[in-house]
């Protein structure tokens, strides 16, 4: 340029330089500034009163708050919590669907099932882990069980007359499910699953005596054993929990190393704008940090945790692979 000095050029240079950075960048900050503009969908891939039901509502509104918008619980639960993948991710990746998924969904369904109409790993974005609980073991308050050795000795009679005991479980592929399965192996006893779609219908089934006894949260069972209707005969931590210092572990009675805990997490579909992710992380990071949070659910068997993305997505992959290979070596590695 005419007259312009050597240093002038270079600034104008470095000037516009740095006005074409803010340009390029300028979008996704304001998008990620902006959002949410609208109402934000939560899905939920099973009936209400889960800890999946639970946790969601929860964080709906420590986001409904935080973020100014309404973020709605859409309960679909059916196939497991195939149904609601199906639908998560087949959505935008623009943030307005969430998904509280769990081990079920992430790492145990598609470890059992061949034909999935949906890959746990690509076709999701890992937002932060969310929590963990173990399963709980329960039976109606009227049974002769009164411990787990007890309910092993009483499927065995009741073999022995030809009949088999049945168990409920939150459905095919859950948590809930393998530990009736690793109990069935691990004590040698023939038991029936019976898949429902939810921790709620699976205790209903057990208070009205047409399962004889049901494998599922903590949190669902606890308003039951404490109205006198239910009874837990142990939990499959490896240590007590503080929420139910007086139940056993299965280890305890005789099992072990039996150890079965199901976690869960928010997702959204492939393709999030990181901006929106991190967004989404930091706000959901906060809320499951808040030390009345933590106590809510603590009181109910339920451990929060949160994670970073990347991390989160290394863990997904890692529970996928070890339980292909637990199942795989129990022989349950394809659905009925």
């Amino acid at each position: 340029m005419c007259g312009m000095t050597h240093n002038a050029h270079r600034f104008l240079c470095l000037l516009g330089g740095t006005i074409l950075a803010v340009l390029v960048g300028a979008p996704a900050t304001a998008w990620a500034q902006a959002y949410p503009v609208r109402p934000i969908r939560f899905i939920v891939g099973f009936v209400p009163g889960g800890v999946a039901d639970l946790l969601a509502r929860a964080l709906a509104q420590k986001l409904t708050d935080a973020w100014g918008q309404q973020v709605i619980v859409d309960n679909r639960a059916g196939g497991g919590g195939v149904i609601s993948m199906q639908i998560v991710g087949k959505a935008a990746p623009d943030g307005y669907t969430l998904l509280m998924g769990s081990s079920t969904q992430f790492s145990i369904n598609p470890a059992l099932r061949a034909n999935l109409p949906y890959d746990p790993v690509r076709d999701y974005t890992p937002i932060t882990n969310a929590a963990i609980t173990p399963v709980m073991l329960t039976v109606q308050a009227a049974s002769s069980a009164r411990s787990l050795q007890d309910l092993i000795q009483l499927a065995t009679q009741s073999a022995k007359k030809g009949e088999t005991m049945s168990y409920g479980s939150t459905g095919y592929g859950g948590a809930p499910h393998i530990a009736g399965e690793l109990l069935k192996r691990a004590a040698g006893i023939p038991m029936t699953h019976v898949p429902f779609k939810g921790g709620g219908d699976s205790i209903i089934a057990v208070m009205g005596g047409h399962v004889q006894a049901s494998f599922g949260a903590v949190s669902t069972a606890q308003p039951h054993l404490r109205g006198g209707r239910l009874r837990a005969l142990g939990v499959t931590t490896s240590r007590r929990m503080t929420a139910i210092p007086d139940v056993p572990t299965f280890a305890e009675q005789g099992l072990p190393g039996f150890e079965v805990v199901q976690w869960y997490g928010v997702f959204a579909p492939a393709g999030l704008p990181p901006p929106v992710l991190r967004k989404a992380n930091e706000t959901l990071v906060r809320a499951l940090g808040t030390p009345e949070f933590r106590e809510q659910f603590n009181a109910q068997g339920v451990e929060l945790m949160q994670s970073a993305p990347v991390a989160f997505a290394g863990y997904v992959k890692g529970e996928l692979a070890r339980w292909t290979k637990v199942l795989k070596e129990m022989g349950i590695n394809e659905a009925p």
